[in-house]
């Protein structure tokens, strides 16, 4: 727990010094902060986590990089000694005092109190990162609002090199799960589309205060450039997976036939399997992401002229426990 322990004033990449860490708790104590349940709010306590987001992530002088949730701010400072620029987003009122008085008066770093989600991050990073060549997204991210965080950076109009997150360890273990699996799912290929996923490291729930009921786990993403598809092509697939999981014990024939999800004609389904060679009594997790790919494209074919798609999102909240 190096927290605790940080004696000497580091330096970030603009030579600034970045100022002595506080013991975490001395700062909850002298700014009165009380840790939100409704909120998700637990502290780390041990900061060679925090140490490990950083090294995941790969940073240096050229990055940019946002943080959200900055709470008292321990991976911030280590967040800033490596970046170039850092943008930290806080939804809390009550830690801006704390991350003002600790990173206020450094040149690279810029505060920014809001929800991330009611944002644009074309417009955030225009305004606090301007001229930005290489962005990249590291947070300790609440768990009750980690699916719409991370695709909001995975489906955003600027692109992000890499993103660094903790989530819980079941959701670590769909993002990267093997196909033909009980945890390959929705999220796994909604995520393979855009990224290639590695799990980086276990995080006990003993790491926390207050003690989560799980652990937790460091996932990182690796943004596809060039993408694999163009964003709407991605979203199409989706409805195709979306539906077919839907109905997770049935099969394809099924699952892409008989749900209120996507509804496309039987005929055309079966002619898509038998075009790509899938068989249609298979079941949605044998199914590779590439061949998911390729069976959208032969049903979209054939699907009859309809309005323009309505813009949806390629997962929800109800895909993290499916």
């Amino acid at each position: 727990m190096t927290n605790d322990n940080e004696n000497e004033t580091a330096v970030g990449p603009n030579q600034t010094p970045v100022p002595k860490a506080m013991p975490l708790r001395e700062l909850c104590h002298k700014y009165g902060i009380r840790f939100k349940k409704g909120l998700g709010q637990n502290l780390l306590l041990d900061d060679n986590i925090n140490t490990i987001m950083v090294e995941a992530a790969g940073l240096g002088p050229q990055d940019s990089v946002i943080e959200v949730g900055s709470g008292l701010g321990a991976l911030t400072r280590r967040l800033c000694r490596k970046a170039g620029r850092l943008l930290c987003v806080e939804i809390d009122q009550s830690f801006m005092p704390c991350l003002q008085d600790q990173f206020g008066g450094m040149p690279n770093v810029r505060l920014f109190r809001g929800d991330i989600l009611n944002h644009s991050l074309g417009d955030l990073v225009n305004e606090y990162l301007p001229g930005a060549t290489e962005l990249k997204m590291v947070s300790n991210l609440p768990y009750y609002i980690t699916t719409p965080i991370l695709f909001h950076f995975l489906e955003a109009p600027v692109f992000f090199s890499r993103i660094v997150i903790m989530v819980q360890l079941e959701v670590g273990q769909r993002l990267v799960a093997g196909v033909n699996t009980s945890d390959y799912g929705v999220l796994t290929i909604a995520a393979a589309l855009r990224a290639e996923v590695d799990l980086v490291h276990r995080v006990p729930a003993t790491c926390f205060v207050p003690r989560p009921k799980v652990d937790s786990a460091i996932v990182r993403f690796r943004l596809r450039q060039p993408a694999l598809m163009p964003e709407s092509e991605i979203r199409f697939v989706m409805r195709v997976v979306r539906a077919a999981f839907s109905q997770r014990r049935k099969t394809l024939r099924n699952g892409l036939t008989h749900s209120g999800a996507f509804g496309a004609p039987k005929e055309s389904v079966i002619e898509a399997l038998e075009a790509v060679g899938i068989d249609p009594g298979r079941r949605p997790q044998t199914v590779k992401v590439q061949d998911w790919i390729r069976l959208a494209e032969e049903i979209r074919k054939r699907l009859p002229r309809q309005e323009p798609e309505k813009a949806e999102e390629s997962v929800s909240s109800d895909d993290w426990a499916e």
